[in-house]
């Protein structure tokens, strides 16, 4: 099965390790289509939890920058390699791209900012998909404004006691461990932020509520009451986890974009094979003008946001820092998937809106992206300051 554009994996900004890393994602899906459908799943965290580990022993949650998996402790991240597999596990099933961005998330401030000994105690297990992790950022006041979170992590002799709640955390039911953002007090707003580990059977945490949203994926707001983590727990330099979180999102934006390509490509396969299989008015569906105009128009944005995402992959790849990049990524690729999805649905008409069908399916799977990993909304106010800064030079690594 061929889920991927050759002529993208074609370009410069990809190498011969990208190009057969998407060969062996084909021929392992081929092999494995039937044990990854998830259609009518009504056990979602056992689900999640089972497609985990099949990626894990798949090889696909290792990150190494040389197209070599699995990377227990490899950084840096390759960006170019997460986006190629996010979009094509969402071309396949979206909860298997759930399972696989959500240990990626979990995975990243460890690789980027973690110190030896934590990677080692926790990434083996993330990678070989035996424990899952979850990124607990939001609060129900402060989703897009981070610098706004209330948890607390008030620091003793030798730990730190935790409390308040998070909400809208992926895997939050889930995981064996959360990366939490929490204001250990170095500073005001943003500057008294920092992350630490907090395994899920500590004493003190506990999942408040499930969350059901309209894409089913095992959501969670979680509750800490007086939740007592070692000081070793903490990653990296107390007071710099809002600049860790907010580097981890800018990357993990454009594989957002990506995951939109993916359900885009399966969108548009489906509408093409349903028009030039269904008549209408003695004539097969694909003859008619204005569905050809559709069809047109799909496959111009495809393209369009491809050459975005794998230029923001290959920016951050190289060591640039181009924030704006990732954000017009991220916007164009996931605003576009929502009319290309509606316009697939359209030819489909009355069949397409059948309950747990693929067009439904993909519906409401794609209109998620324009809210996680910042809004739509965030990424134009990003994009607008980037041009009274003059936007920021890529840098490259030697």
């Amino acid at each position: 099965m061929e889920i991927f554009d050759r002529s993208v994996l074609a370009l410069p900004f990809f190498s011969e390790h990208h190009r057969a890393l998407a060969e062996r994602f084909e021929s392992w899906t081929q092999c494995n289509w039937p044990t990854l459908d998830t259609l009518g799943t009504a056990d979602v965290k056992g689900a999640v939890r089972s497609i985990t580990r099949a990626l894990g022993e798949g090889g696909w949650l290792g990150f190494r920058a040389d197209g070599t998996a699995p990377a227990p402790v490899a950084p840096p991240l390759d960006l170019r390699s997460i986006c190629l597999l996010r979009e094509g596990l969402c071309f396949v099933d979206d909860l298997l791209d759930f399972a696989f961005s959500i240990q990626g998330l979990a995975a990243a401030p460890l690789i980027m900012f973690a110190n030896e000994e934590q990677q080692n105690r926790y990434l083996p297990e993330l990678c070989s998909g035996r424990k899952l992790g979850s990124l607990a950022l939001s609060e129900a006041d402060a989703g897009s404004n981070l610098a706004a979170t209330q948890l607390s992590a008030v620091r003793d002799a030798a730990n730190y006691v935790l409390n308040g709640e998070k909400t809208w955390i992926a895997n939050g039911n889930v995981a064996d461990f959360h990366c939490v953002l929490a204001r250990t007090g170095e500073g005001p707003g943003a500057f008294g932020l920092s992350l630490c580990l907090v395994p899920a059977d500590t004493p003190g945490v506990s999942v408040a509520a499930d969350l059901n949203v309209m894409a089913p994926r095992p959501l969670a707001s979680l509750k800490f009451e007086n939740c007592v983590v070692p000081r070793d727990n903490l990653i990296g330099r107390a007071g710099s986890g809002f600049q860790y979180a907010l580097t981890i999102l800018n990357r993990y934006r454009t594989t957002v974009g990506a995951a939109a390509l993916g359900f885009c490509r399966r969108a548009l396969q489906a509408a093409l094979e349903r028009t030039k299989s269904r008549k209408v008015f003695g004539a097969l569906l694909f003859d008619q003008q204005m569905t050809k105009q559709k069809l047109a128009d799909m496959a111009v944005f495809l393209d369009a946001a491809s050459l975005l995402v794998v230029r923001s992959a290959w920016e951050l790849d190289c060591g640039g820092e181009r924030s704006d990049h990732s954000s017009m990524a991220k916007l164009y690729a996931s605003e576009g998937a929502q009319k290309l999805v509606d316009d697939a649905l359209q030819l489909f008409g009355a069949a397409g809106t059948l309950k747990n069908s693929l067009l439904e399916r993909l519906y409401r799977q794609v209109r998620l992206l324009r809210i996680y990993e910042g809004t739509s909304e965030i990424q134009k106010l990003i994009i607008a300051d980037s041009l009274v800064a003059g936007g920021c030079a890529v840098r490259r690594s030697s």
